[in-house]
């Protein structure tokens, strides 16, 4: 199997940590020396290691955060730690 090659070329944010100290996030990752996308999984504390996760091209995170934006939030979640 041929080696996967990434780059975190952005970090933009931590949305959770597990007891084991991985983090979910979101960052800018460059694939296999591709241009880099949104992408979202956990990661281990030094970054070598990473679960399954999704990666969105700019589009995607267009129509996201519209559906996002127009979905009513439950009550008990802090909608200004999200927008």
């Amino acid at each position: 199997m041929a080696e996967l090659k990434y780059e975190i070329t952005q970090h933009i944010g931590v949305l959770s940590e597990n007891a084991k100290g991985w983090t979910k996030e979101l960052n800018m990752v460059s694939w296999n020396e591709r241009e880099p996308k949104y992408d979202l999984r956990e990661w281990s504390p030094d970054h070598t290691r990473m679960g399954k996760g999704i990666t969105l091209t700019q589009e995607d995170i267009d129509v996201l955060r519209a559906l996002l934006n127009g979905e009513e939030l439950e009550d008990d979640i802090d909608e200004s730690a999200i927008l």
